[in-house]
């Protein structure tokens, strides 16, 4: 089922990506090979001059496929960065060349090695191609993924939300749930001792038992109580958060529009 869902969810995505790409089938082409539904998991931490001193040093070991590699991180990477800096568009847009560049060139490099040693890659071609054509049509790369991206990062922000607030419900049931079994415990002590004790302090400690017993059931009904309201605020909320999705892309439509 749940696998399901999130190939359900992919999907929507894709088509979201398709959307905005219009009639344009090789840049959604390109886009889709080059953008990532959770961006803050599968963007590099690793800071952009780093992995490109990575690659460089990977060209000097002639070790081009992992040059490559490394460019190709280095490219997804700035691309994020650019969507998360619309004032500084112009130095992507030349970072981005720069590195899609690069990452072409060292492509051929490693085709070239490959061809001579008898095991040249056959997707290597196909991956040159893709860095060239990124180059070419950065821009609209960076456009694009800005939309998508930053929606993305809104409905990851709606889905930690939830989860925050799952487990703070979850830690405040816990507690009431140990209150309970203190509660059970102090009653069942009081049990075994019964038998040794006096009528008026048998008829106290029956007179507790029903006092622990009352609180108990107060506190599971409470927790019903709350639950359902949960419930209530959390579809409320989910469909608010939907209202304002569905209205930042039909926002995202007019924009693309025009």
């Amino acid at each position: 089922m749940w696998k399901k869902k999130e190939e359900k969810k992919e999907e929507k995505e894709e088509n979201w990506l398709k959307e905005l790409c219009g009639d344009d089938a090789k840049l959604y082409d390109l886009l889709s090979k080059s953008i990532y539904l959770d961006p803050i998991a599968a963007i590099s931490k690793t800071d952009l001059k780093i992995l490109v001193e990575e690659a460089e040093k990977s060209i000097k070991e002639e070790d081009y496929e992992k040059a490559m590699q490394k460019y190709g991180t280095a490219v997804d990477k700035a691309i994020f960065e650019a969507t998360q800096n619309p004032g500084e568009m112009g130095r992507y847009i030349k970072v981005i060349q720069d590195l899609t560049s690069k990452t072409a060139k060292v492509g051929e490099k490693a085709k070239e090695k490959g061809e001579k040693e008898g095991f040249a890659s056959p997707s290597l071609e196909g991956r040159i191609k893709h860095y060239e054509f990124m180059s070419e049509k950065t821009e609209d790369v960076i456009k694009i993924a800005s939309l998508f991206y930053n929606e993305r990062l809104e409905e990851l922000g709606a889905i930690e939300r939830r989860e925050e607030r799952s487990i703070k419900r979850g830690i405040s049931r816990r507690e009431e749930e140990r209150a309970d079994r203190e509660s059970k415990e102090r009653r069942d002590a009081r049990g075994k001792d019964r038998k040794e004790m006096g009528r008026e302090e048998r008829k106290e400690a029956e007179k507790e038992d029903k006092i622990e017993e009352r609180k108990e059931n107060e506190r599971e009904d409470v927790r019903r109580k709350e639950g359902i309201e949960a419930e209530k605020k959390e579809k409320i909320t989910g469909e608010e958060e939907k209202e304002r999705r569905e209205k930042r892309r039909e926002e995202m439509r007019e924009t693309r529009k025009t």
